[in-house]
């Protein structure tokens, strides 16, 4: 069970409802009445941007799912506020909680640019695509206001690095020169995640993540700049947005994505009981079909988090949706895989002063 919802807080394009604690709180606080009857004043809940300094900016996995081994956040936390986000636990270790705070506490890392120019100078650093947004959405709102990523992308230019993005950001476009810049040397690839068509659905599900239509826009106006694009349809909710799979690829493809991938939804440690809730809230007469189908693709749990498993699920239901989905990409022209990303130049910029190279 989730606590009650602050009385005193007016919530506005919020994907949670509440601020369930974390699954390291030693405890939990619930409001309680205290029976005066005084109208409590509403104030807007509004986001709270903290900022951080950290020793490193890329931070590395060997994870055998995941098909990189370093990336880069600019933010912890995310103001899309997408209720479904396997993100949301992360923020159990700042203490904060995985619903509410997550999307309105955000923590920025203003010198992130200046701290990855000094991490790929060191002599012992070896170069592979650094992936970009594999927590947090580095093209959320505040982005538009702090313009972190600009810095970055330009250090990996400059360093002749290979980068990688997964984002639904529309401030993505703001530094279209930068990645077309990085494209051109087939250095640059971007993945645009499309949960749905429906604009009514998208926006209780990821309420301040810009429209599908948005994100089509975003599809085309990358790659007429000549950045490879991949269209992630993800993720696949039963019931919800599995039925849109062929349209998404469809739309997508016409828009000019070049590569697509699908992973079906998950919901690890505090986003099961935040995504129930909100089913109870948004759709109350599709929750139980929702949640047996999910459950029917992860061994009858809500979350399956094995290896080889928790980006795939198992059993007739992921079967289906994986041919489907396989079938779709197929007939539409999609590749099977990204071109791999060049790291043969890599080295230092030139300073001012240093002698040209004749080859």
């Amino acid at each position: 069970m989730l606590p009650p919802r602050d009385p005193d807080q007016r919530l506005k394009a919020r994907g949670a409802d509440t601020r369930p604690a974390g699954r390291f709180d030693r405890e939990t606080r619930i409001r309680e009445s205290d029976d005066w009857d005084i109208p409590e004043d509403q104030a807007l809940l509004r986001t709270e941007v903290t900022t951080e300094r950290p020793r490193s900016i890329i931070t590395r996995n060997t994870s055998p799912d995941i098909g990189f081994d370093r990336s880069i956040n600019p933010y912890r936390g995310c103001e899309h506020g997408c209720i479904y986000c396997y993100a949301r636990p992360s923020h159990a270790f700042l203490g904060l909680s995985p619903g509410l705070d997550f999307e309105t506490k955000i923590t920025a890392k203003p010198d992130a640019a200046e701290m990855l120019a000094r991490e790929l100078a060191r002599p012992s650093y070896r170069p592979a695509p650094i992936a970009l947004g594999t927590n947090t959405d580095p093209y959320q709102p505040i982005e538009a206001r702090l313009a972190i990523m600009p810095g970055i992308l330009r250090v990996l230019r400059d360093w002749n690095h290979p980068v990688t993005l997964v984002t639904r950001g529309q401030t993505v476009l703001r530094d279209l020169d930068l990645w077309a810049e990085l494209a051109a040397r087939d250095q640059a690839a971007v993945g645009i995640s499309v949960t749905t068509l429906d604009a009514d659905l998208a926006r209780a599900l990821e309420p301040r993540a810009p429209a599908p239509a948005t994100r089509l826009r975003m599809i085309r106006d990358l790659s007429r700049a000549g950045v490879p694009v991949r269209v992630m349809v993800a993720p696949v909710i039963p019931v919800l947005t599995e039925p849109e799979i062929e349209t998404i690829l469809t739309a997508a493809r016409e828009a000019g994505a070049t590569t697509a991938s699908m992973i079906p939804l998950r919901l690890p440690h505090e986003v099961a009981p935040l995504f129930r809730d909100w089913l109870d809230r948004h759709r109350p007469g599709m929750a139980a079909h929702v949640m047996n189908r999910v459950q029917a693709m992860r061994g009858g749990r809500d979350n399956d988090p094995r290896f080889g498993h928790r980006f795939r699920g198992e059993g007739v239901e992921a079967q289906l949706a994986l041919q489907r989905f396989r079938l779709a990409r197929r007939r539409l022209g999609y590749r099977t895989g990204s071109p791999p990303l060049d790291c043969s130049r890599f080295g230092p910029p030139p300073r001012a002063g240093d002698q040209l190279s004749l080859f």
